[in-house]
């Protein structure tokens, strides 16, 4: 995004979306610490001494509800499948967005789906 290197990634993506929103930051504010060139370990201390306190347990569950969330309306299960044909059509664990990432992920930097 900073650098021009982001591919097809969308900043302030629905995804993004829920983080914010859960960490109770905004995407401007996390924005200038990137922009700041703060590293993950600095992003995470910022976002832990700005954002919502939350406990490990809530950070916990919230996490497991992400990694199981799958397209919940029509239209954007066609998106989601058409990106799943692109990414791995023979693929048949690939169910929740994080899923679709990782599958995204592994074969754009040349692995085999």
């Amino acid at each position: 995004m900073l650098v021009g290197k982001n591919g097809e990634y969308n900043f302030d993506c629905p995804i993004d979306k829920r983080l914010f929103e859960f960490a109770g930051i905004s995407a401007d504010a996390l924005k200038q610490q990137l922009e700041a060139g703060k590293g993950d370990g600095e992003i995470v201390q910022w976002i832990q001494e700005n954002g919502t306190k939350r406990t490990a347990a809530e950070i916990a569950a919230w996490s497991a509800q992400e990694e199981q969330r799958a397209p919940s309306d029509v239209e954007t299960r066609a998106f989601f499948n058409d990106l799943h044909k692109q990414a791995g059509p023979e693929r048949t664990d690939i169910s929740s967005w994080f899923d679709l990432l990782d599958l995204d992920d592994y074969v754009t930097f040349g692995g085999k789906a």
